[in-house]
C-alpha cells in the first residue's frame, strides 16, 4: 500500500517527488514544523469535510476541524502506520471530534431544559405562600389569646419551645396529668379558633 503511495505522488517542480502524508506524519512526529504544514494542506480539507457533515454548522465545523489538526500535531507520535493511513487516522479522530461536540451540545441542552422545566414547575406563586404563612400565624397568635394562661403556658413550652410533656410538667412543677389535660382542652380551643374540623 505505501509503495502505491509512493508511485502516485506528485513530482515538484525540480523532478523531486513529494512526501506522502506518512513520510510527513513521521516527520512531524520529530517536530518538524515545515512538514506539518505540508501535511496541513493534504488533510484540512477532508477533516473538515467530515466534520460539516457532522456538524452542519460552519463556524463550528471550522472550530473543530482547528481542534483536529492540533491534536493531530500534538499525538503525532501515537500515529501508527501499521494500523491505517494518515488520512483514515485523521478523519476517525475528526468524526470521533464532531460526534464529542454534537453530544456536548445535546448534553448541556438537555440540562438547561431540565433546569427550564423545574423552574416552571413550582406547584405555588412563593409571594401568595408568604402572605398566607403571615395570616395562619397571625391567627394562631390571636387564637393563642382565647386560652387561659396555664394553657397558653403549656402550649407554648411543648409545641413552640420542643419541651416534652414531662419536660413541661417539671419546668412548671405541676403533676403530668394536669399538663396534658391542660394541652388537651388547649388544643381544643385553638382548633376551634382556626376553624379546623
Amino acid at each position: 500500500m505505501r509503495d502505491r503511495a509512493r508511485a502516485v505522488r506528485q513530482l515538484h517542480g525540480d523532478g523531486v517527488a513529494s512526501p506522502t502524508p506518512e513520510e510527513l506524519m513521521q516527520q512531524v512526529a520529530r517536530g518538524d514544523e515545515a512538514a506539518f504544514n505540508s501535511l496541513y494542506e493534504v488533510l484540512a480539507g477532508p477533516i473538515y469535510g467530515v466534520v460539516l457533515r457532522v456538524l452542519r454548522d460552519q463556524a463550528q465545523s471550522e472550530e473543530v476541524a482547528q481542534e483536529v489538526l492540533v491534536e493531530l500535531w500534538r499525538t503525532a507520535t501515537r500515529y501508527a502506520p501499521d494500523k491505517g493511513s494518515v488520512l483514515t487516522w485523521a478523519l476517525t479522530v475528526a468524526h470521533r471530534r464532531a460526534v464529542d461536540r454534537v453530544r456536548s451540545a445535546q448534553s448541556s441542552a438537555d440540562r438547561e431544559d431540565r433546569a427550564g422545566r423545574l423552574d416552571t414547575e413550582r406547584p405555588f406563586d412563593e409571594v401568595s405562600e408568604q402572605v398566607a404563612a403571615r395570616l395562619e400565624r397571625e391567627q394562631v397568635r390571636v387564637c393563642l389569646t382565647t386560652l387561659t394562661e396555664l394553657q397558653r403556658e403549656a402550649v407554648m413550652l411543648a409545641y413552640y419551645q420542643g419541651y416534652t410533656y414531662r419536660e413541661v410538667a417539671e419546668l412548671l412543677s405541676s403533676p403530668l396529668g394536669t399538663i396534658k389535660t391542660r394541652l388537651r382542652d388547649g388544643l381544643i380551643r385553638m382548633r376551634d379558633c382556626l376553624g379546623v374540623a
